[in-house]
């Protein structure tokens, strides 16, 4: 740890973080593995979805899944229709939930 001003970085958690980052060639970001989740493997990924969150299997947009549930379509259609397994589904509500409240 270190201190400076009053702030401290945690280097192992910042270390961490960056790893979920993957790099191109090119020196910038082309992928990154968003770590709100404990289950769902999302992704932001900026030449697939216009670099919106989505389940890296999948493909599908967080948003679009998460539009349908709120709209009362019961996780078994969402997995089914989207090909993520239900617990990924219920990850994911978790977070946005928890972000809404």
């Amino acid at each position: 740890m270190v201190v400076r001003s009053g702030q401290r970085v945690f280097t192992e958690v910042v270390l961490e973080y960056l790893r979920k980052i993957h790099y191109a060639s090119d020196a910038y970001a082309e992928l990154i593995h968003v770590p709100a989740y404990q289950h769902a493997q999302v992704v932001v990924d900026p030449t697939r979805s216009f670099g919106a969150p989505i389940f890296e299997r999948s493909g599908s947009r967080l948003d679009d899944v998460l539009q349908r549930f709120w709209a009362g379509e019961s996780l078994d259609e969402l997995s089914s229709e989207f090909g993520v397994p239900p617990r990924q589904l219920e990850d994911v509500l978790r977070v946005a939930s928890k972000r809404a409240a």
